[in-house]
């Protein structure tokens, strides 16, 4: 599997370098403050793969804020996403609470959607959404994120958070893989 990985990370085209990351995620925190400067925002981060995007944005932030993890996956290590899995749900209540969702990347919606509705559900006075990538697919998504750092085409993409079948979420960049390596 080792070899399988390297080999996808050697092949990969570099779509956005760490200082355009870097620069994109300046640009949606200071959004993010103009916006959300006088609410009491609860932060949800996306795991696994909104950890470093969401590590790396609030400390922009520059608002009073709680942060946790919330969990629901569709694509399990998987290069295709199924049906979402709740793993871990907030522990914190969000009544009345204005919730900023912060996630790696917005493709096919499912999850976001999801996320939000159960936020909706459990009384949070507003949701907000943030995602690092927005993922064209040329058609419409169920859901939209309010907050965007950049985007992508439909490629299979990973590094800064998003990864290749649990591996490269820590790669210094935003990589496509290789046609041939994805399977």
């Amino acid at each position: 599997m080792i070899d399988k990985i390297k080999t996808v990370q050697e092949t990969a085209e570099l779509i956005y370098s760490a200082q355009e990351v870097e620069t994109a995620i300046a640009k949606m925190a200071a959004q993010i403050n103009t916006l959300l400067a006088q609410t009491n925002p609860h932060v949800l981060c996306v795991m696994n793969g909104g950890i470093i995007i969401s590590g790396q944005l609030i400390t922009h932030l520059s608002m009073p804020l709680t942060i946790e993890a919330i969990n629901a996956s569709r694509y399990q290590n998987k290069t295709s996403g199924g049906a979402i899995e709740w793993l871990l749900k907030p522990v914190m209540s969000l009544k009345e609470r204005t919730v900023l969702i912060i996630d790696d990347i917005l493709d096919e919606g499912f999850t976001l959607e999801e996320i939000k509705k159960y936020c909706v559900e459990q009384g949070a006075s507003a949701v907000y959404s943030a995602v690092l990538l927005n993922k064209n697919l040329g058609y419409t998504k169920p859901v939209s994120a309010d907050f965007i750092g950049l985007e992508v085409e439909n490629r299979y993409i990973f590094g800064y958070g998003m990864d290749y079948k649990g591996y490269l979420r820590n790669a210094p960049g935003i990589y496509a893989c290789n046609k041939k390596e994805i399977d």
